[in-house]
């Protein structure tokens, strides 16, 4: 799935398009929380400042309603944030396609960046209106897609503008060529023992990705709450854990269809309460007690998962094992982790809560790559095409 990336052109004198993902969390204030998602756009945006081009960047934040602006909603601070990090002014649209965005753009020299208004202020951007894209598109001469959190969509600045662009350049950025080269293209022909580890609360959320997993890995073993569902499958009894009754026939669907592919947890921690100081056992999987709750993975399940991860040449891992923000209950996440962490293998992250724990445990820098996109990851794992992405220029 090579596309051509930002380096491949030339930006020097042109009007650079770049939709990038600046949806950061920020407190009530509306003070950035956490500057991660615009600091992994940087290499894209130093790489067209820096060789002389003019670029316009757009980005959605939150969810407005779509008829015009929302005040706790508004880009203003990624582009301040932005400045400081480029040590450079970035001007600001106080509007998406408007007068002042025209007014804006038409002033843009080389080296110098503009950040648009929310593209979510407009009604547009979510029906993929083409008068919207058309106008953002005769603005540019190059497209670029550096958002990968948002490339499973087909907003309008992620499909409708590059089709606006027509013969003009589309590339993606770095951070969306990275993911596509992990996600995708080391995944459909991975270096084998390829071992997926897939956790979190619900199977109805990874039904797609067991799926496709279970055609192409080795082994997919089974963590977090959705395990307690696999369970119930099996005929063990789960206590008060949660789980999904509606999807117990499609759970002994997959344990069918899996077969020694599939691993499933053989002890639970559990818990008489939701709270880390409640009363606590470790019990054989399928004999949680009445009155209680499966909170993690046990210590025989954490030791038989690290041993398969060990030997893997490729990992993949989505969802946590357990609830890994409350102690003693993270103990299974945090044995995962630092096995993956351990091993020679390629190891990818999915976007979510595993990123989340991966940098929360603290060996972000010890795996290979972690996604930046917790929905686009999933589809992409469950071998989906983007759209978004497939409209861009083939290297």
């Amino acid at each position: 799935m090579a596309k051509k990336t930002i380096a491949d052109v030339d930006p020097k004198g042109k009007v650079v398009l770049m939709r990038v993902d600046f949806n950061v969390p920020q407190d009530d204030s509306g003070a950035i929380t956490d500057d991660r998602r615009i600091r992994m756009a940087m290499p894209s945006i130093e790489s067209v400042v820096k060789r002389g081009g003019k670029l316009i960047l757009m980005s959605h934040l939150g969810r407005p309603k779509g008829n015009g602006p929302e005040p706790k909603y508004t880009l203003a601070p990624t582009a301040k944030r932005l400045g400081e990090l480029l040590q450079q002014d970035v001007a600001f649209a106080s509007d998406t396609v408007g007068a002042d965005a025209e007014t804006k753009v038409a002033s843009l020299q080389e080296g110098e960046v503009l950040v648009l208004e929310n593209v979510r202020f407009n009604e547009g951007e979510k029906t993929g209106d083409a008068g919207f894209a058309a106008k953002l598109a005769g603005w540019a001469d190059i497209y670029c897609n550096d958002a990968f959190g948002t490339c499973h969509r087909t907003d309008a600045s992620m499909l409708a503008v590059p089709l606006a662009m027509g013969s003009k350049d589309k590339v993606v950025g770095f951070l969306v060529a990275k993911e596509i080269q992990y996600l995708s293209d080391t995944i459909s022909a991975p270096e084998r023992p390829f071992v997926a580890i897939l956790g979190g609360a619900k199977v109805s959320d990874k039904i797609n990705v067991i799926n496709n997993l279970l055609g192409i890995c080795d082994k997919v073993l089974i963590g977090g709450a959705m395990a307690y569902t696999f369970s119930l499958a099996r005929g063990g009894k789960v206590g008060k854990s949660l789980v999904e009754l509606d999807k117990v026939e499609l759970a002994k669907e997959l344990i069918a269809k899996g077969g020694d592919k599939l691993v499933l947890p053989v002890d639970t921690h559990c818990g008489d309460a939701f709270s880390g100081n409640c009363n606590k056992q470790v019990v054989a999987a399928g004999h949680i007690p009445d009155g209680w709750e499966g909170f993690d993975i046990g210590p025989e399940t954490a030791q038989q998962y690290a041993e398969l991860l060990h030997s893997a040449k490729t990992v993949v891992w989505n969802g946590p094992m357990g609830v890994f923000e409350m102690p003693p209950f993270d103990s299974g996440t945090k044995r995962v982790a630092k096995a993956i962490a351990d091993s020679s293998a390629t190891s990818i992250i999915g976007g979510g809560d595993s990123a989340a724990a991966i940098e929360q445990l603290g060996f972000a820098d010890q795996v290979t790559h972690v996604s930046t996109g917790g929905g686009a990851s999933l589809s992409m794992l469950e071998g989906e095409r983007f759209q978004a992405v497939d409209v861009l220029d083939d290297k």
